[in-house]
């Protein structure tokens, strides 16, 4: 309860003993209706403010401690309640998405290294296939040209077989030696075979192997076949024996070349024949 002044309650006393004697007398105050007030919510925003007012100003005659004539509607500080309990959650909520974001994004960092990494290591699992690739081949290669050779023929015939090893020489020299070789042990007593050594022959000597060269050479000519080739193969033989340091038998072997094959040797071909013997000191 609001407590009024003591000056109020004096007033308010002769205003109604007032009242009372007009009302006791012959004077009769006439009642005037009033229009109905509208309460919306800008009228009762005014009341509001007349009441607060009102109390300021009695606080101020009065010098005492007044108690507020208006009370908050118990609905209105649930919902505040309510209103500060959600802000709370949402500010938790927030901190969370904030802390998770943070997760997130070292989480994508990791993902990246961890990617970069990966590439990495398949480039060099790549590369190292690769590597192993490339060593189990050279080692097939070399066990293949390292291996003895045993008879084989890819087509069939001495002849398809030469024809095929003089055209890998040009691809592939190192198999294509391999082939002539093969040549000579599957068919050793074929026409081909006597020409594979011719071949193999001038490989060795133009590779400075002359031991090897002297060896095809006289392979080829073994029992001296009368075959076009086998005059200048017996020069080089020569010119192999000499390069050898075997002059004496480089001149036996032009000797063969003279009963041999001179009388039909080419011009050129007996030129050499003389160039050589000159330079050993054939006697004759």
């Amino acid at each position: 309860m609001m407590k009024l002044p003591s000056f109020l309650r004096t007033r308010s006393a002769a205003v109604v003993a007032i009242g009372l004697t007009l009302v006791g007398g012959t004077v009769v105050a006439q009642t005037v209706p009033q229009e109905a007030i509208v309460w919306d919510t800008r009228a009762l925003n005014r009341l509001t403010d007349s009441v607060r007012r009102l109390e300021s100003r009695i606080a101020r005659l009065n010098g005492e401690q007044v108690v507020s004539l208006t009370q908050p509607d118990p609905e209105f500080v649930a919902l505040q309640g309510r209103v500060a309990s959600m802000d709370r959650r949402l500010s938790d909520v927030e901190a969370t998405l904030r802390r998770v974001n943070g997760d997130l994004e070292r989480v994508g960092f990791q993902l990246d290294e961890s990617q970069r990494d990966n590439a990495a290591l398949r480039n060099r699992l790549t590369d190292a296939e690769s590597r192993v690739e490339e060593l189990e081949t050279a080692a097939k290669e070399a066990a293949e040209m390292t291996g003895p050779i045993v008879a084989n023929s890819p087509t069939g015939s001495a002849a398809g077989d030469l024809a095929a090893a003089q055209r890998m020489l040009s691809s592939d020299p190192a198999r294509g030696e391999r082939a002539l070789e093969t040549v000579i042990v599957t068919w050793p007593d074929a026409a081909e075979a006597r020409v594979a050594n011719y071949r193999l022959g001038d490989i060795f000597f133009d590779r400075e192997d002359t031991a090897s060269a002297i060896s095809a050479y006289a392979a080829a000519l073994r029992g001296w076949p009368t075959t076009p080739w086998a005059g200048e193969a017996t020069v080089k033989l020569a010119n192999a024996l000499a390069a050898d340091a075997k002059g004496d038998d480089a001149c036996r072997a032009l000797y063969e070349f003279d009963a041999r094959y001179a009388a039909s040797a080419s011009p050129a071909l007996k030129t050499r024949v003389t160039e050589i013997k000159t330079r050993l000191g054939c006697r004759r």
